[in-house]
């Protein structure tokens, strides 16, 4: 299997993308990773409103009306494709001052989330908005497509809400489970990511490990050059976590996603959801 090497950017023509894009060229330049900006069309075939179809149609009306709506949709598929050109090319026009950054475009038709499992073996980290244009009236929707690819995808996905800012400090939603045990690894691993603060965060009811879990991260990421600091809160997560956002000007929130099963979500309620749609800073979930 290949190893994760690229940074791939979902964009849609909505204002999210430029967002998408900034954060996604950041990234990339943190992992020394090529980046590619990726727009998917859905494809829904229309039929023009004013053909009559009411009646039966003899062969050479049945084929003149096959040419005639074959021809619509090949016009309408070009002007989509060439919509999205000139869409793709201003995005990445945004980052051609990256003197060390290599990006690629790409259109494709198709579904998203199994055009993203398609690449997934290439892929080191997804970049998306977590809300698309679908979405774009409030600011505490979820994009319809955030979950399932959340769910799905087994690599590091960033998902991002507003203008670009370059980010400083790290928190990092720690509950000393398998995820984000794998995202303090993934963290103490890249090298370019010291010159960050990081703040390790455990929240919930305390257990006899809690200590034993919270000292562990941090001496691994002292013991890899980072700046750490670590703090159990007591009390919900997501009030813990949006408030240690806040406390601690974090700008970037790494955490664990989706750990129970859709049917327990779907009773209880999603814990990932909650803090997706609380949290204002760019976030990186980890379902791995």
């Amino acid at each position: 299997m290949r190893q994760p090497s690229k940074v791939l950017a979902c964009v849609d023509q909505s204002d999210y993308a430029s967002h998408v894009t900034d954060y996604a060229a950041w990234a990339a330049c943190r992992l020394k990773a090529p980046l590619e900006l990726l727009h998917v069309i859905d494809r829904h075939p229309e039929v023009a409103a004013d053909i009559d179809r009411s009646g039966a149609l003899g062969v050479d009306a049945q084929e003149s009306l096959l040419e005639r709506l074959s021809q619509e949709e090949g016009e309408r598929s070009k002007v989509i494709r060439e919509q999205g050109r000139v869409f793709l090319n201003a995005l990445k026009a945004r980052c051609d001052d990256q003197d060390e950054l290599r990006t690629d475009t790409r259109q494709r038709y198709g579904q998203l989330l199994s055009t993203l499992k398609e690449q997934e073996s290439s892929v080191a980290l997804y970049v998306l908005g977590r809300r698309g244009q679908s979405a774009s009236h409030t600011k505490r929707d979820l994009g319809r497509h955030v979950e399932a690819i959340c769910r799905q995808i087994r690599r590091p996905i960033m998902t991002v809400t507003d203008d670009f800012k370059a980010p400083k400090s790290i928190l990092v939603a720690y509950d000393g489970g398998r995820m984000t045990r794998r995202g303090i690894e993934l963290l103490a691993s890249n090298p370019a990511m010291r010159d960050l603060s990081v703040h390790v965060i455990m929240s919930g009811k305390p257990t006899a490990d809690s200590n034993r879990h919270l000292e562990w991260a941090q001496q691994r990421l002292l013991g890899a050059g980072f700046t750490v600091d670590s703090a159990f809160v007591p009390g919900d997560p997501e009030q813990a976590v949006t408030r240690a956002i806040t406390e601690r000007e974090a700008d970037l929130l790494i955490m664990g996603a989706y750990s129970h099963s859709p049917w327990r979500s779907l009773v209880l309620g999603s814990r990932t959801n909650d803090l997706l749609r609380a949290s204002q800073v760019p976030t990186i979930t980890l379902h791995l």
